[in-house]
């Protein structure tokens, strides 16, 4: 026994010397080059191992007393809509956060998706990291190219080199679109962009039924559950990962980032949150807006004295709609209500899940409530399938009536009329997209870490950016900015900590400068005076007028919190010197040449981005090759197309899908039915064209050839199609009218299935449309 004992004191002392000499290697830590250099290796002459002490072992650990934290960011949600900001939705997780800590109401975003996620990650702005619009639309421009530069590295790499586990959940939309691809690079990938774990979508959005998700760079095959929801999903897998993370290393803090889908269309979400949400908005916008704003007001969230901003003339006003019109408008408000209220319910999992950990007290909680205002992208009437919008389809009111019980249910990919936008960005007058508006950038930011300060239900009117939040992160965490990361040197964050506001309420504003712009709509905040350019609105396929024509505004936001009163005409020199800044900070920052094209950006030729496949005519293909995504598929719209498949092991009940592209909302596929081959074009969910043929595919191998012939003379025209086996025709048929557009932001081109949802219902998607025979080639070509 006496010598146990003694083995264990020996074993102490060398531990307790081992942890001193860590703690000594750790204080010369130079923790602005990543990963940290580590002593250089010592040698040795002894021969026996018995005979000498090795070093002291070396890891690089997180700061003593680092706090978690993680950043939960809501998608196309206004100022305006949840009850912590006076909003009409009430979002119980984000009031229990906002009660005991913090509220911001002079916070802003980008105005889009894409670019506030890249600029809130790097702590730069959004041009400085490349991302001027969505990464679908990228040019070849400096500052718009799509391409996270290594010289930007993440606040998730950052602290994941500091010892932190990282991890994100939901949306990414950060990977340009020609590296979605199998091929890769996989370089602006989550898990290369400072993430140990991602869970979610690649793209701007999915169906939230059937999505099409990646575990990693993997995969995810969904589960056969009909209650299966992707928010649910993405909470489950985010909880078991905390929990998982804190049962290994209770003493390594982690950085999740949650980035729901929600609440970008297609709003979807189950009925029984749809139902609690009925009657709830048959006052119509224009009142809603009004009820807003005196909540706003007796909150404090807004200023006494604040105006409603004037709506765009393009919206209607409520009372002069139909009762029909009336009706519709109310349910897709209901729809998209619910929706925010089950995502903040997750939400709340997600905080219960820290707290039973014991760990929110030292968990820094950034809760921002939208990337961008409300969506104005619903147009007139909202839609039943969003991608009538992308494809300049526009929906009837009579013909959306028809699924208004449907609403927000698998059977659609719905989105709501504008004119909710408006109302749930209150009190501004603009949304989603219009950067030189506040109701496209003003987002509600609640910040929660009791370890950290001790205010608690209190507002802060600082100026804030989203490229605010890294550094707040790394001062929270008593970490220095980096200046070379992974070998390269890094270019300086461009954001300022708002840790020093935390207590201070009446602390003096340190980001005192902020240019704004996307796609044309463009502004400068400095010193309290704000001047823009109101260029083009969501819904307008071209802009208003030449870049150099617009009509510039000016405001004094520190007497006019709404952009109400316009004093451009009497104070033109303080208006000539807003402009000037504006010019001098989009020199600087890669904004120019502004870039106000639209539909031209949707073509990768017209605007130098890179497309794989660029000058091809053909791919060829074979089972087992699914997950394809649109920008990486070659494309078949507006032109002719032939499919040719070699087939093996043909029987006379075979059965599923050979190719497919798109899903229930748009796109085609040729398969076999009991047997017999046949093609099929979706419009749209509007319109279905079969073409089937009546003989069944001999045993064994087959070719089985469909020619589709583009009548031409435009866009989206039909075509006649015909499928032919062995080189027999065996079937042919009309095609009325096809998409000239898109198909899909996410569902996919598949090879021997149809992942997502089906192209062809009675085919069926997922497991139940796998083709039952074999597939060892199949070759799309396509002519003008």
């Amino acid at each position: 026994m006496r010598t146990l004992n003694h083995a264990i004191l020996i074993a102490i002392t060398f531990m307790t010397l081992a942890a001193d000499a860590l703690r000594a290697a750790d204080e010369t830590f130079d923790r602005t080059v990543l990963p940290v250099q580590l002593p250089q290796r010592p040698l040795y002459t002894e021969l026996d191992a018995r005979n000498v002490k090795p070093p002291a072992r070396i890891d690089v650990k997180a700061p003593a007393g680092a706090p978690n934290v993680v950043i939960v960011l809501i998608d196309d949600l206004g100022f305006g809509a949840t009850g912590p900001f006076g909003g009409p939705i009430q979002t119980p997780t984000l009031e229990r956060l906002a009660q005991s800590g913090l509220r911001f109401n002079n916070f802003h975003t980008t105005a889009l998706c894409s670019p506030t996620r890249a600029a809130l990650k790097c702590g730069r702005n959004h041009h400085t990291v490349n991302m001027g619009f969505i990464t679908e639309m990228a040019t070849a421009f400096p500052g718009d190219t799509g391409e996270i530069p290594n010289a930007t590295a993440s606040i998730a790499e950052i602290l994941r080199l500091n010892g932190y586990s990282t991890g994100a959940f939901g949306k990414w939309h950060e990977t340009a679109a020609w590296e979605t691809s199998v091929s890769g690079p996989f370089d602006r990938w989550p898990t290369r962009q400072g993430f140990d774990k991602f869970y979610g979508f690649i793209g701007g959005e999915t169906n939230q039924w059937a999505p099409y998700l990646y575990d990693g760079v993997t995969q995810v095959e969904l589960p056969e559950d009909p209650n299966y929801h992707f928010m649910t999903d993405m909470t489950d897998k985010a909880t078991a990962w905390i929990k998982y993370q804190q049962a290994m290393t209770p003493e390594k803090p982690f950085f999740a980032y949650f980035a729901p889908g929600a609440v970008h269309a297609p709003h979807h979400v189950p009925q029984q949150w749809i139902a609690k949400w009925k009657g709830k908005f048959d006052q119509g916008w224009d009142q809603l807006r009004e009820e807003t704003l005196a909540r706003q007001i007796a909150m404090g969230v807004v200023p006494q004295g604040t105006k409603l901003a004037p709506k765009p003339d393009a919206i209607k006003n409520w009372n002069d709609l139909s009762a029909d019109e009336k009706r519709l408008f109310a349910r897709q408000a209901e729809v998209y209500a619910a929706y925010l209220d089950y995502t903040d319910h997750e939400i709340g999992r997600v905080i219960q899940a820290i707290e039973d950990s014991g760990d929110l007290d030292n968990t820094l909680i950034f809760y921002i409530a939208g990337d961008n205002g409300t969506s104005g992208e619903g147009g007139q009437n909202g839609m039943f399938n969003e991608y009538t919008y992308f494809n300049a389809v526009q929906e009837p009111v009579a013909d959306l009536l028809k699924v208004i019980d449907k609403w927000g249910s698998p059977e659609t990919y719905p989105h709501m009329a504008a004119g909710w936008s408006v109302a749930l960005d209150a009190p501004f007058g603009w949304m989603k997209q219009v950067a030189s508006d506040f109701g496209g950038t003003r987002n509600g930011l609640v910040v929660h870490w009791p370890q950290g300060f001790k205010a608690k239900n209190e507002i802060r009117s600082q100026f804030g950016h989203v490229i605010d939040v890294a550094p707040t992160i790394l001062e929270a965490v008593g970490l220095p900015e980096p200046k070379i990361v992974n070998g390269t040197p890094q270019i300086p964050m461009e954001g300022t900590s708002l840790l020093y506001a935390f207590d201070d309420p009446q602390a003096r504003e340190r980001h005192v400068t902020q240019y704004f712009e996307i796609s044309g709509n463009r502004a400068i905040y400095h010193d309290g005076w704000f001047a823009r350019a109101i260029h083009r609105a969501p819904w307008e396929q071209r802009p208003r007028g030449a870049l150099a024509a617009d009509a510039w505004q000016l405001y004094n936001v520190r007497t006019d919190f709404s952009l109400v009163n316009d004093l451009a005409l009497q104070e033109p020199r303080i208006l000539q010197q807003l402009q000037a800044k504006f010019l001098d900070e989009a020199k600087t920052h890669h904004v120019l040449p502004l870039d106000d094209r639209t539909l031209e950006r949707g073509l990768a030729e017209a605007v130098g981005r890179p497309d794989l496949m660029a000058g091809r005519t053909s791919l060829t293909l074979a089972e087992g090759m699914t997950g394809m995504m649109e920008n990486t598929f070659i494309n078949v719209k507006n032109k002719s197309k032939t499919i040719t498949a070699e087939l093996d092991g043909v029987e006379s009940n075979s059965h599923g899908v050979i190719l497919a592209q798109g899903g229930r909302f748009g796109g085609w596929a040729l398969y076999v039915k009991d047997g017999a081959p046949a093609y099929d074009y979706n419009f749209l969910g509007l319109k279905r064209s079969s073409v089937v043929a009546t003989e069944k595919l001999p045993r064994g191998k087959s070719t089985v050839r469909c020619e589709f012939r583009y009548d031409g003379n435009g866009l989206g025209k039909g075509g006649q199609a015909a499928i032919y086996v062995n080189d027999k025709q065996v079937a042919e048929g009309r095609i009325e009218q096809t998409q000239p557009f898109i198909f899909s932001v996410d569902e996919t081109a598949d090879v021997g299935v149809d992942l997502g949802t089906p192209v062809v219902e009675s085919i069926g998607a997922e497991a139940k449309s796998r083709f039952t025979a074999r597939i060892p080639r199949v070759t799309v070509e396509v002519r003008d």
